[in-house]
C-alpha cells in the first residue's frame, strides 16, 4: 500500500518540480530583460540630465548654423554610402537562402527596413518589415527567418571586428573617472576580434554545417559568404564612424569618435530605445565631454540624426509604399486567369 502511494507521488513530485523550474524560467525570461533594459534607461536618463543642465542650447544652435555646405555634402555621401552597404546584407541573404527576387527588390527591403530600424526599433523595422515585405514579394516564413538571422549576424560580425581592433589598439581614452584598465580594455579587444575571425574559420573549415539552439536553426555559409559578411559589415560601422567624424570637432581622431560610436551602439542594444535615443549622446559626453566641447558634441550629434535617421526614414516611407503597390500588382497578376488561346 504505502509502496503503491509513493509510487502515485513521485510522479506528482517529479511534474510539480517540472512546473516550478518551467515557471522561474518564464519569470526569469519574462521580467529579467525588461529590468536590465528599465536600468539602462534610469543610468541613461540620469546622465542625460546630469549634462543637459550644463548645455547651452544657444551655442549649440550656433554650432549647427556654422556647417559649411561641403562638410554637410561629404557627411551626406557618407549617408549614402553606408544605407547602401547596409542593404547589400540582403544581396548576401539572397545567395545564402537561394531565392531569386530581384537586386533592386532585395536592395529596396534593406534600405527600408533599416530605415525603420533606426527610428522605430529592431522589432519593428528589421524584423517587421522585412516579415512584411518579404512575405508580399512571395519568401516563406522560413526563408525570411534565415534572412533576419544572417543579417543579424552579419551586422554584428563587423562590429566585433572593428570595435575590438579600436579597443585592442587603445584608441579610445577613457576619463580617469572610470576605473577601467586599459590593459583588460586590450585584451577584451583582441577577444573580439578573434570572434568573428572564428566565425569565419568556421564556415571555411566546419565539418559539422547546422547547428540548433532550442528551436532554431542555423546553417553555416560558405567561407567566402562568410567573408563578404565580415567585410561589408566592417565597411557599414566604419561609414557611420567617418559621418559623424566628419561632423565632430577636428581635433577628435578619426579611431577616438569610431571606439565611441561602437561603444555607444552596444550599449543602446538592452535599452530597446529606438535609434539609441540619449545613449549616443550620453556616452559621447561622458568619454569626450573632457575634451572638447559638451556643445559641439551635441551639435554634431544632432546633425548625425537628422543626416543619417530623420531624411533617410522620408525617403523609406515613400519607397515603402512603392514596394507595397509593386507587391500587390504581382499579386493580381499571378492571381488573373490567362485567357485561351483563339
Amino acid at each position: 500500500m504505502n509502496r503503491a502511494a509513493d509510487a502515485n507521488a513521485a510522479p506528482a513530485t517529479a511534474d510539480h518540480e517540472r512546473d516550478q523550474r518551467g515557471w522561474r524560467a518564464l519569470v526569469r525570461q519574462r521580467w529579467f530583460g525588461p529590468a536590465v533594459a528599465l536600468l539602462f534607461l534610469a543610468l541613461v536618463g540620469w546622465l542625460v540630465a546630469d549634462h543637459v543642465r550644463e548645455i547651452d542650447w544657444a551655442d549649440v544652435r550656433s554650432a549647427l548654423a556654422a556647417y559649411r555646405a561641403p562638410t554637410l555634402a561629404a557627411a551626406a555621401a557618407l549617408v549614402v554610402a553606408s544605407h547602401l552597404t547596409y542593404a547589400s546584407y540582403e544581396l548576401i541573404g539572397r545567395r545564402y537562402v537561394g531565392h531569386t527576387l530581384g537586386a533592386v527588390r532585395v536592395l529596396g527591403v534593406g534600405f527600408v527596413s533599416y530605415a525603420f530600424n533606426l527610428n522605430l526599433g529592431s522589432l519593428v523595422g528589421g524584423v517587421g518589415f522585412r516579415l512584411r515585405l518579404y512575405n508580399k514579394l512571395g519568401l516563406d516564413a522560413t526563408q525570411i527567418a534565415r534572412l533576419i538571422v544572417l543579417s543579424l549576424v552579419t551586422n554584428w560580425s563587423g562590429w566585433l571586428l572593428l570595435a575590438g581592433a579600436t579597443f585592442a589598439l587603445r584608441q579610445i581614452e577613457l576619463p580617469p573617472a572610470y576605473a577601467v584598465s586599459l590593459g583588460l580594455l586590450q585584451a577584451l579587444g583582441v577577444l573580439m576580434v578573434a570572434l568573428p575571425l572564428a566565425y569565419v574559420a568556421a564556415c571555411f573549415f566546419a565539418e559539422r554545417r547546422e547547428w540548433a539552439w532550442r528551436e532554431h536553426r542555423f546553417t553555416l555559409p560558405s567561407g567566402r559568404l562568410a567573408l563578404a559578411q565580415l567585410g561589408v559589415s566592417s565597411l557599414n560601422w566604419a561609414l557611420i564612424g567617418a559621418i559623424v567624424w566628419q561632423l565632430m570637432p577636428r581635433e577628435l581622431g578619426f579611431g577616438t569618435v569610431l571606439a565611441t560610436q561602437l561603444s555607444a551602439a552596444v550599449i543602446a542594444v538592452p535599452t530597446h530605445v529606438p535609434g539609441g535615443l540619449g545613449v549616443l549622446e550620453a556616452v559621447y559626453v561622458a568619454v569626450l565631454g573632457g575634451r572638447v566641447p559638451t556643445t559641439s558634441l551635441i551639435a554634431a550629434l544632432l546633425a548625425f540624426r537628422a543626416l543619417y535617421y530623420v531624411l533617410p526614414l522620408a525617403v523609406a516611407a515613400a519607397l515603402h509604399l512603392a514596394l507595397e503597390l509593386s507587391a500587390k500588382r504581382r499579386g493580381k497578376a499571378k492571381l488573373s486567369p490567362t485567357c485561351p488561346a483563339a
